[in-house]
């Protein structure tokens, strides 16, 4: 016989599980859910929009804690991303060639930045439709076992 605390459980190990897979599926997207991202400013970068080496998209980890399901990221630039912002950049020491062919040392220094929000994990209509599913599909599976139990 299920009890309440295992209820609770269940209801949020599903749901780590189910909203680990649809945010997975936002780099596919290329969109959170239906919120299409921003066009890069470069369109002959390498890679597809966020995935150059998959990096960030195998860093998102779920984890069930206390009440709830909590999402992080072990990369520093994953938080810019998904809530877009501003920063700046380190840019290390090196040298050019000018037009006229002659060569220049260019100074480190720091280059600010402006990133578009491109979120792909998070709280949204489609988080809640997800949860409520998860919640009312485990609420009627004790509903089940418990007329069964009532039943004997």
């Amino acid at each position: 016989m299920i009890d309440g605390e295992q209820l609770k459980r269940n209801i949020l190990d599903d749901m780590r599980v189910e909203l680990a897979d649809e945010f997975d599926k936002n780099f596919d997207r290329k969109a959170f859910f239906t919120k299409k991202w921003k066009r890069r400013a470069n369109p002959n970068a390498k890679g597809s929009l966020l995935m150059v080496t998959g990096t960030m998209r195998r860093s998102v980890k779920a984890e069930v804690r206390d009440n709830g399901v909590r999402f992080t990221s072990a990369v520093p630039y994953a938080a810019i991303h998904n809530e877009g912002g501003t920063g700046t950049k380190p840019v290390r020491q090196h040298t050019r060639t000018s037009r006229k062919g002659k060569q220049y040392t260019v100074r480190a220094h720091t280059r600010k930045f402006t990133m578009p929000k491109r979120q792909f994990v998070g709280d949204g209509k489609r988080t809640q439709e997800i949860i409520k599913g998860v919640i009312a599909d485990n609420v009627a599976d004790f509903n089940m076992q418990l007329s069964k139990f009532i039943r004997k």
